[in-house]
């Protein structure tokens, strides 16, 4: 891979872990992701599932995976891509895993969607693996290239489920605990109250009350959020 592909690619975040991946909901897709890294009897492993359901986290975190065994790993966000040329993506064949987030996102580009068919291919030969995630199945992403569509339905399918209320708990609560915050059932169950549904959205609501947390050294208390949130 060249410097300019390197800087094309996600920084992963340090917190986008096995060990930091929470809520019973997903904890078996989880664990197969992991039990399937550098598997040579799996070139592809496509995970499936809405937003806020985890996929870029379990992504990262299968490149943590192989960096921890001193293998290679780069991991690629789709939408950036885009702003490229196909040509990025020559010569990333050479890494063990090859990541890409959000490929549903080059639907209807027939050079990217060639690129991504070839990429495969190239991966396939050299015995490493690539990983990508869809929000739908890749039979419904919406893929013009029949050959693409044909490969993405040969590889193993994990399919994410969206969260229920109380795996939502448990992240905000575990993501609070990381910062050092201390986050009381009764104020966490307040913000879930209040903050859009989404798991996102959700821990964008924990950012903005660590910050101010910080700030003003005060504790986490309903009266504190809604001064912050202005709820």
């Amino acid at each position: 891979m060249t410097g300019a592909q390197l800087t094309l690619g996600v920084r992963l975040r340090d917190e986008a872990r096995w060990s930091n991946f929470h809520g019973e909901r997903n904890a078996q897709a989880a664990a197969l992701i992991r039990q399937c890294c550098g598997d040579p009897d799996l070139p592809l492993l496509v995970i499936c599932g809405d937003e806020d359901t985890g996929k870029s986290h379990l992504l990262q975190a299968a490149c943590h995976e192989f960096e921890q065994q001193g293998r290679s790993a780069v991991c690629f966000s789709i939408p950036e891509l885009l702003a490229t040329a196909p040509e990025a993506l020559a010569g990333v064949e050479t890494m063990d895993l090859v990541a890409l987030d959000d490929v549903h996102m080059l639907a209807g580009n027939p050079q990217w969607e060639e690129a991504l068919f070839h990429l495969y291919n190239r991966v396939r030969d050299l015995g490493n693996q690539i990983m990508v995630t869809v929000n739908e199945t890749p039979a419904r992403v919406g893929l013009d290239l029949p050959d693409l569509r044909s490969r993405l339905q040969e590889g193993l399918l994990v399919q994410l489920g969206t969260y229920r209320d109380e795996d939502r708990m448990t992240i905000l609560k575990s993501r609070a605990e990381q910062r050092g915050l201390v986050l009381s059932d009764e104020v966490a169950g307040f913000v879930m109250r209040r903050s859009p549904r989404g798991l996102g959205a959700l821990l964008s609501t924990l950012d903005t009350l660590d910050e101010n947390s910080l700030q003003a050294q005060r504790r986490l208390t309903i009266p504190f959020v809604k001064s912050v949130m202005g709820w």
